[in-house]
């Protein structure tokens, strides 16, 4: 089995991307990333992680989902509506041999980005509403969950969702390990290295329980500075320093986890013969 690195979470499909996509790519390839799981948060991005995988199909793994936040990280960002799923759900079925999860999805209860329980309301309504998709196509999920960590694991396990990553999972441990009963897997960006606000969690957490991810663009090492794929190697360090374990080990057990939770990004390689219609 190849030991590179797998990103189970990343956006390269963003707008940061498309000037330097190539140098990134190549600088993503030098770190000994193997995989991109490429994330989706709106209907409008789905075209564009299809070509992504059809360019690079031997790194480029495509997820649809969406994001219980809509309208980008500016201004426009308001919690997601029912009607926002309209136009995806065709998508998902059309496209369900290119895809290896439907994410990113979730529930965010922050308060400034949900603050009505009509907001919660519709958030719960679109996150199940993907989770039968997922059930029924035979894909894990890629989960974002933010001030609201108990109820995204209850309603994945009352869902009957076997396999789930819980991305940048920031809930309490003792929430954590419910996860971690159900077979469910979290991972990391660079931005824990910032603090040790994750150590406890991180420590708890069984290795096989772990994956890495990036996020990037966004939860990088430096807030204010564009994450990469590459920077993958930093929260693979940082996680192996919690355990006490060497980088390598962590390297070869997360990657491992992440072809067990995203069989299909191993068997990508045979989709080359797709033409991007």
């Amino acid at each position: 089995m190849d030991s590179g690195f797998v990103d189970c979470h990343c956006h390269i499909s963003a707008r940061e991307f498309e000037e330097d996509l190539e140098v990134v790519i190549q600088r993503t390839r030098e770190a000994g990333v193997k995989t991109l799981v490429a994330v989706t948060e709106e209907v409008g991005e789905f075209n564009r992680v299809l070509q992504l995988q059809h360019r690079y199909p031997d790194l480029v793994a495509p997820c649809f989902g969406i994001h219980p936040l809509q309208g980008g990280g500016g201004p426009e960002q308001r919690s997601v509506k029912p009607q926002d799923l309209d136009a995806a759900l065709p998508l998902f079925y059309k496209h369900r041999e290119r895809l290896v999860a439907i994410g990113e999805i979730g529930l965010d209860f922050t308060p400034w980005c949900a603050p009505t329980q009509q907001d919660r309301d519709d958030q719960s309504t679109v996150f199940i509403k993907q989770l039968n998709v997922a059930k029924e196509l035979d894909l894990p999920v890629n989960v974002h969950s933010r001030s609201a960590a108990r109820v995204t694991i209850e309603t994945l396990r009352e869902r009957g969702i076997s396999r789930a990553l819980l991305h940048n999972f920031a809930g309490k441990p003792s929430v954590a390990l419910e996860g971690v009963k159900a077979g469910y897997l979290f991972s990391f960006p660079p931005a824990v290295c910032r603090n040790q606000q994750r150590d406890k969690l991180i420590k708890q957490l069984p290795l096989e329980h772990i994956c890495l991810e990036t996020d990037s663009p966004a939860l990088g090492l430096d807030k204010h500075v564009r994450n990469e794929p590459a920077n993958i190697a930093l929260s693979c360090r940082y996680i192996a320093d919690v355990k006490g374990l060497s980088p390598q080990t962590v390297q070869l057990v997360t990657a491992q986890n992440a072809r067990r939770l995203f069989p299909k990004a191993d068997s990508r390689c045979t989709t080359q013969h797709y033409l991007w219609k």
